[in-house]
């Protein structure tokens, strides 16, 4: 067994009521967040509308995830901490661009839920993008988040530097009472060989390749940009971001292997899961198109423990981390 799937074996929801703490999981998927939580002691309740999602979230952890559609209404029990990754429709390229009053959004329902639990920290996650193009959206959440009385700490988090073997770039935003910061850099990077190379090449009679179209549709991108590093995954460098379109969609930029005879393997789900540093042990539950996008969808469970385990130490000890967060303050400068 590699030193990365040893790693994995840290990831035990058996851990979660090692704390006392107990977490909140809202718009919960298949349960990234949730793992990497339950391992570092926390006992967590989850809401999510995908039943498949919720089936997974179910199999696999100590909690208990319900299969709801999150409002403004809904109720809560009492919870020390508030974690999520709220859909946010109206940054997309087709969304209304109605910031929170879009009926699509989940950050209303979010916000919402801490002014009524009034946890002791609460955290969401989202794309890099709120940072940058739509920081005038992210800074109309953040003052209504600040209002109900938190300290807002924020950082663009690169997976890779936590233990999972992708390069995916994520924004954690987390709400605290004052002296918390975002983790400092795990010591050991992983690679893409590191996760699936005693698996990247075995072939069954369920293994799908991409056609010929796809290949020359590759051949001719990577002519056309002079192309120095393949899109194929290079077992001895971190994966690129794993997504639902890269794992699902027969595109040509699948994610995928070159095989010694020249094929290109896409990746399969427990691969991606891998990548995405579940255990194996996890497993998901419906069609295959469902699991992909419950992977790609998916929180790194790996880095979500690191996260974790710096807030159970803010909260039980008075710990912080060494690395600071950036403030509220700097998105308005």
């Amino acid at each position: 067994m590699s030193d990365y799937l040893e790693k994995l074996e840290l990831l035990q929801p058996a851990n979660a009521t090692e704390s006392g703490l107990k977490a909140l999981d809202l718009f919960a998927g298949c349960g990234g967040l949730a793992l990497g939580f339950e391992a570092a002691g926390f006992e967590t309740l989850g809401y999510e509308m995908d039943p498949d999602a919720v089936k997974t979230y179910n199999s696999n952890l100590n909690g208990i995830c319900k299969e709801e559609i999150l409002t403004v209404d809904t109720d809560y029990p009492h919870a020390d901490i508030i974690i999520g990754g709220p859909p946010c429709q109206p940054f997309s390229v087709g969304g209304k661009q109605n910031g929170l009053a879009d009926s699509r959004d989940g950050f209303p329902a979010f916000i919402s839920a801490v002014r009524k639990v009034q946890p002791k920290l609460w955290l969401f996650e989202n794309v890099r993008g709120m940072m940058y193009r739509n920081k005038d959206y992210l800074n109309e959440i953040l003052c209504k988040l600040k209002d109900l009385g938190y300290v807002i700490s924020y950082e663009l988090l690169k997976s890779v530097n936590y233990e999972v073997p992708q390069n995916r770039e994520r924004l954690v935003v987390v709400g605290h009472k004052g002296g918390f910061y975002l983790p400092s850099h795990a010591v050991r990077k992983f690679t893409v060989g590191d996760a699936i190379s005693d698996i990247a090449y075995e072939l069954t009679g369920d293994s799908k390749f991409l056609t010929k179209n796809q290949d020359e549709y590759v051949a001719r991108y990577e002519k056309a940009s002079k192309c120095i590093n393949p899109r194929d995954l290079c077992m001895n460098k971190p994966s690129r971001t794993v997504t639902c379109r890269n794992l699902a969609g027969a595109t040509g930029d699948m994610l995928r292997v070159k095989l010694p005879d020249g094929r290109r393997k896409r990746l399969t789900v427990r691969e991606g899961a891998r990548l995405q540093s579940f255990p194996d042990w996890y497993s998901f539950v419906g069609p295959e198109t469902s699991q992909f996008n419950q992977v790609g969808n998916a929180v790194p469970p790996m880095m979500a423990y690191h996260i974790a385990t710096s807030i159970k130490s803010y909260l039980l000890n008075g710990e912080v981390c060494n690395l600071k967060g950036r403030q509220l303050e700097l998105l308005n400068g």
